[in-house]
């Protein structure tokens, strides 16, 4: 999820889904149809936002198809393509212990067990494996979102996540 002001970014409509209305969605939910369990989502359309109402949702083979309200059939829909989908931050349950919204660790600082800045969150890669930090400073590095092997600490109050890596890596 990426941060959009008090939205959170969770998708894009990347097609048409039938004669219905249907969109195709894809998401960047976790798992991926989470997002079709919001009532209502933004859609940015031309530079603004409006706030539509989700009628329907499913996942459907990799992805994710909705249906909304505002869009009763196919030209509709098709209206919508390309569009970006968000949340408001506090539509979100609060995160469990020790888990982060990737939204609130962007922009964060990145240091090493021995204060060296690296630089600040620029975005998450999932591998499958795992998580990878994109940390952007004096060059690009990719750290692995393990924690307690590569990520030791997490202060956002502090703004920093603590890292063991090798600065030169």
């Amino acid at each position: 999820m990426r941060s959009e002001g008090e939205r959170l970014v969770v998708g894009r409509v990347s097609g048409v889904y039938g004669v219905k209305g249907f969109v195709r969605v894809f998401s960047d939910t976790e798992p991926r149809d989470a997002i079709a369990e919001f009532p209502r989502l933004w859609v940015e359309r031309g530079g603004s936002w409006e706030c539509l109402e989700v009628e329907e949702g499913r996942a459907h083979g990799r992805g994710v198809v909705l249906k909304f309200m505002e869009t009763p059939d196919r030209e509709a829909a098709h209206a919508l393509i390309g569009c970006t989908l968000a949340v408001e931050r506090d539509w979100l349950p609060p995160p469990e212990e020790g888990a982060f919204y990737w939204a609130d660790l962007q922009g964060l600082r990145v240091e090493t067990m021995d204060g060296a800045e690296l630089g600040r969150i620029h975005g998450f890669i999932q591998t499958g494996a795992n998580d990878v930090m994109v940390v952007k400073g004096d060059r690009e590095r990719l750290v692995p979102w393990v924690r307690g092997l590569y990520v030791l600490d997490v202060d956002l109050e502090g703004g920093c996540v603590r890292v063991d890596w090798d600065p030169d890596f």
